[in-house]
């Protein structure tokens, strides 16, 4: 199927020069920024963001989406400076050449109310109202522990708001316990593009295909273009780094080097491409 890809670069190294020999090495024409050099994309500088365009554009390289971590707070936090952070991601936004902005829906406790979700509604309206005009897209990606972490939730939200759309991340929905064919048959007209990421039932994160993600059915019915690859493998470096209950798993899925998970994580998605 005729799809681009895009990626993490920063899961294959820190330098932005590491980034994007990732990128070429691997053929991917799209980056989905997130950090470079241990700093993240929310607090960039007008004159790194520009530095760091000219040298996409040297290399043949566009940023398809920022990777932001906006709504990534707790619905307590005081929003004000975090919108104002938000708003200055949108000039980065522009100096980078993105149309598009990853953002979440906010943190909240367990057996949230109508309190809670009404704080969330009121602030991504407030995203809406600031993004409104630029010509950046905002996807909301679902993610545990927010708002937006099952399928019902994403969907009172784009129902809410027609005009954020949705990041589709298949591990996220696993670490929920939410099932993935049915999160797709709710949210699939809302869907924007999806992140690459497989998960085992236990949460374990592992490459496309691998996992309990239902990857073939999903690349199979989705009908956008690009795809995200964001590895989220596990790097192995010690005993202390094994997580509880997934012994086996590490010893199965781990890479010496961030640049090795980054490959086996690209490989994997062209494997399961391959079979459609």
């Amino acid at each position: 199927m005729d799809f681009n890809l895009c990626a993490f670069a920063d899961e294959a190294g820190s330098k932005l020069s590491e980034q994007i020999a990732a990128m070429k090495e691997n053929r991917i024409p799209y980056l989905e920024i997130r950090g470079v050099n241990g700093e993240n994309i929310a607090d960039f500088s007008r004159e790194k963001a520009q530095e760091i365009k000219r040298q996409l554009d040297a290399n043949g390289l566009s940023v398809w989406s920022l990777g932001s971590p906006y709504g990534k707070i707790k619905i307590t936090e005081d929003f004000a400076p975090h919108l104002e952070q938000f708003k200055r991601g949108l000039e980065l936004a522009d100096i980078l050449g993105a149309k598009r902005i990853r953002l979440f829906s906010f943190y909240v406790p367990a057996g949230c109310g109508s309190a809670e979700k009404e704080e969330v509604m009121a602030r991504l309206a407030a995203f809406c109202r600031a993004a409104a005009g630029s010509g950046i897209l905002l996807c909301h990606e679902n993610e545990k522990g927010i708002y937006g972490d099952t399928a019902p939730r994403c969907a009172q939200i784009h129902q809410e708001f027609p005009e954020i759309k949705a990041v589709f991340d298949p591990a996220n929905f696993i670490q929920c316990g939410q099932d993935t064919k049915e999160a797709w048959e709710l949210l699939s007209p809302y869907v924007e593009y999806m992140h690459i990421k497989d998960a085992l039932p236990n949460g374990f994160v592992v490459p496309a295909g691998k996992g309990a993600g239902n990857l073939p059915f999903l690349l199979a019915n989705y009908r956008g273009k690009v795809l995200t690859i964001e590895p989220h493998l596990t790097v192995f470096s010690g005993l202390e780094k094994l997580e509880k209950n997934a012994v086996g798993e590490v010893k199965t899925y781990s890479y010496p080097s961030q640049r090795a998970a980054f490959d086996t994580a690209v490989a994997a998605l062209r494997e399961c491409l391959g079979t459609l």
